[in-house]
């Protein structure tokens, strides 16, 4: 009588079954996820250059390249760093 194949437990055997059922779901979607940055190996640490392997001059000109110092700041650097 109600019981509906959930060996007894209703309605409270369809939430459990739900339930595992989300948690198989949103399992395989998080290993997925894992893999895929695994395989592509673009990691943060990969793109960063290694800083300590290079001289302050080099870091220098490094900026100056990219932009991010002005010419004055650069030749500033320089200046200090020849001392």
């Amino acid at each position: 009588m109600g019981n509906f194949g959930y060996g007894g437990f209703g309605w409270i055997g369809m939430i459990v079954n739900l339930v595992i059922t989300i948690v198989v779901i949103v399992g395989l979607v998080i290993l997925v996820m894992w893999v895929v940055r695994r395989m592509s190996g673009n990691t943060v640490h990969s793109q960063l250059p290694n800083l300590s392997d290079q001289s302050a001059k080099d870091i220098a000109n490094i900026r100056y390249a990219k932009g991010e110092i002005s010419r004055e700041e650069y030749q500033q650097l320089l200046s200090d760093l020849g001392r």
